[in-house]
């Protein structure tokens, strides 16, 4: 039989597949932006014939993780936050990003862009902030998949005017976006709505918001029950918990996106899964000031729910570790009390990474598991280091010790876009330079 042309064969790889099984010896052959087969290395390699070919020899294939709530804008802030007291958001987050010009946001997003490649990161879902299609400039550039909304606040007297919006310009600038960029990049490229927080919103805004994301199909993005002092503004103004204001607005839904999701009530949980709304969970931002999230009940009724790093201005953009921080936060917070040991089991904690982001990015359908017919969203990562061999269990390894140096090679839509840790699309050198110069002008511009 003759050879099928593919545009990329990765072979004698190990691949995990959906349900967590692995497969050693297998091959991936990629076509049109697609996983067209996946099967015994051995029958494709006389299968297919291709001009490039990556041996997999050492590697694990793992489908790339999704990063479902970042803030690309804040790569300039890294080291600055750390160790300040409250109110971070008020005291550094709003005058940063209300001194943020166009070239700072496309340089901190190629920064950003660059350093989730490393990561393993595939695909993100950008919050939003100001110049967001800088943004989606630097992810068409990189390569990645990207969520990319406009934050929008319309209330609040700590707001600075640039960043304050009304009911109507807060829609006709995501509208703007929307034409820029919704679709760009062979579909990588999706723009949502957004909105800041329940604190910074007025219930005409989030109307609006709910209203315009379903006629246009598309999400929206929300920070939600990240803190008491939401808890207190909705009870105090409305009589409501912030999830059941937003649903008694019409917001809530399958297309939203609920970042952080820690200061949830239990009826509050029910509600979401009904409303079939996806947690984003960020361990490394909310551990140390907001508490626990309730991933075990979330998971208990079925809920999907997302992984997200919250961005880079107090530590790496590292899903390894968020998932290892999830996990150990449930164990001790949850299951040393009741003498559980599986509270947040191995195989959730890296669907949580996977396909709950994408399920979080409405993307279920096309990435979040290797699977002929999805997008060839993909990592390799070399398990021959002294951390992951020898093991007893290589999945279980890959979650309790893997990390982002370990990540050799990424494909994204059927596109090699880092080859042995070097990134093929952009000069990493002129990235960090670039960057550097823009921080230090934010900084001296913010009074940082």
């Amino acid at each position: 039989m003759e050879a099928t042309n593919c545009e990329l064969l990765i072979t004698d790889v190990s691949v995990l597949g959906p349900g967590m099984v692995l497969s050693p010896g297998s091959a991936i052959a990629i076509n049109d932006g697609r996983i067209v087969q996946i099967g015994p290395s051995t029958s494709l390699e006389s299968a297919y014939r291709t001009d490039y070919h990556i041996c997999g020899a050492g590697k694990l294939a793992l489908p790339g993780m999704v990063d479902a709530h970042t803030h690309a804008c804040q790569q300039l802030l890294r080291g600055r936050i750390t160790d300040e007291p409250p109110m971070i958001w008020v005291r550094f987050l709003v005058p940063f990003e209300s001194a943020l010009e166009p070239e700072d946001v496309y340089w901190s997003g190629m920064a950003c862009c660059s350093e989730m490649i490393h990561a393993g990161i595939t695909s993100f879902a950008d919050s939003g902030g100001r110049h967001m299609g800088e943004v989606a400039r630097a992810a068409e550039q990189t390569g990645l998949r990207a969520c990319i909304a406009r934050s929008t606040m319309d209330a609040a007297e700590f707001v600075p005017a640039n960043m304050k919006d009304t009911v109507q310009s807060a829609i006709a600038e995501t509208e703007a976006l929307y034409r820029d960029w919704h679709g760009r990049a062979n579909g990588r490229i999706q723009v949502w709505f957004a909105l800041r927080q329940v604190m910074t919103s007025t219930p005409q805004l989030v109307r609006a918001v709910a209203s315009d994301a379903r006629q246009y199909a598309t999400g929206v993005h929300i920070h939600l029950a990240e803190h008491l002092r939401e808890v207190e503004h909705c009870v105090v103004n409305y009589r409501l918990r912030p999830a059941e204001w937003l649903d008694s607005l019409g917001l809530l839904g399958p297309n939203v996106l609920a970042a952080h999701c820690v200061v949830l009530s239990d009826r509050e949980v029910q509600l979401l899964v009904e409303r079939g709304t996806v947690p984003v969970h960020c361990p490394r931002s909310n551990l140390h000031s907001h508490g626990f999230p309730k991933t075990p009940l979330l998971l208990a009724l079925g809920s999907a729910i997302g992984l997200g790093s919250d961005g880079a201005s107090s530590a790496a953009i590292d899903l390894f570790e968020g998932m290892r921080l999830l996990k150990s936060a449930c164990q001790a917070h949850y299951g040393l009390p009741i003498n559980d040991a599986t509270v947040l089991p191995i195989r959730d904690a890296w669907r949580i990474a996977t396909l709950g982001g994408a399920r979080a990015l409405g993307l279920q359908d096309d990435i979040g598991t290797l699977e002929a017919g999805k997008k060839a969203d993909l990592i390799l990562l070399d398990v021959t280091g002294p951390h992951f061999a020898p093991t007893h269990n290589l999945v279980n390894t890959m979650v309790m010790a893997g990390r982002p140096h370990d990540v050799t090679d990424v494909i994204i839509d059927g596109t090699v876009v880092m080859r042995d840790r070097v990134l093929t699309r952009v000069d990493e050198a002129e990235i960090r330079a670039r960057a550097t110069e823009h921080m230090q002008a934010v900084a001296q511009r913010a009074n940082l």
